[in-house]
């Protein structure tokens, strides 16, 4: 449905990423999707073409330049070789001010490292309106959630070996220290519990925090 476009980063870079484009054209609201760790691959690419055919322009920022794997020890590589705060401040702005171009409000929305950058977007992109994170949260020095001013959504699994309950809930009581307009979900899951291509993949779950992500996206972006 999509295809690969180059866009701007901010300090007059460029980052590539995969383009999808819904029938009411150019105008419509904007989502810029985050990878996992794999990398801009088919399924990620498949979130941005469910969100298109809901109405949204989409844009996935490739952080990994090119490069995606199936295994996890490589994605766990790539990862930690990614520079975090430039991914946000850079190359997911980038996506960000790229749709805001033509489309009246953006949304970012990431999965797992995804989610984690999804919330320094959320922090560090003025751009962004809406921020909504599908289980992933920075560590608490790289940001100060507290200052978070866009409406903010958070999926997270009550079994989550990357990403702890114990780690989510510091992260709220900083969002509520902060007074962020924020919603955050449990879901008696696993860890990246959305993805259809895990073994630990959780229908149940995956459909109603996509049906409360798409509530919320419709509610803030309309």
């Amino acid at each position: 449905m999509g295809n690969i476009i180059s866009f701007s980063r901010p300090d007059g870079g460029t980052c590539s990423g995969y383009y999808s484009e819904p029938a009411a054209g150019s105008g419509a609201p904007g989502v810029v999707v985050i990878q996992e760790w794999w990398g801009l691959n088919d399924q990620i690419k498949g979130v941005a073409d469910r969100l298109t055919q809901q109405g949204y322009r989409v844009l996935v920022p490739d952080l990994y330049k090119g490069e995606v794997t199936v295994e996890a020890a490589e994605a766990e590589h790539l990862m930690g070789n990614l520079d975090f705060g430039d991914a946000a401040t850079q190359d997911i702005c980038g996506a960000v001010q790229h749709l805001k171009a033509d489309s009246p409000k953006v949304a970012v929305l990431g999965y797992c490292m995804g989610g984690a950058l999804a919330v320094l977007a959320a922090v560090y992109v003025p751009e962004a309106d809406v921020a909504v994170c599908w289980y992933g949260v920075p560590p608490e020095e790289a940001a100060d959630t507290r200052t978070i001013s866009i409406p903010f959504q958070g999926h997270f699994a009550l079994q989550d070996g990357f990403f702890p309950p114990g780690q989510v809930k510091a992260f709220e009581a900083r969002l509520k220290e902060g007074g962020v307009n924020y919603d955050l979900y449990w879901y008696d899951a696993q860890h990246a519990f959305g993805n259809e291509n895990n073994d630990i993949y959780d229908p149940e779950a995956t459909k109603l925090a996509w049906e409360r992500s798409l509530a919320f996206l419709s509610t803030h972006l309309a």
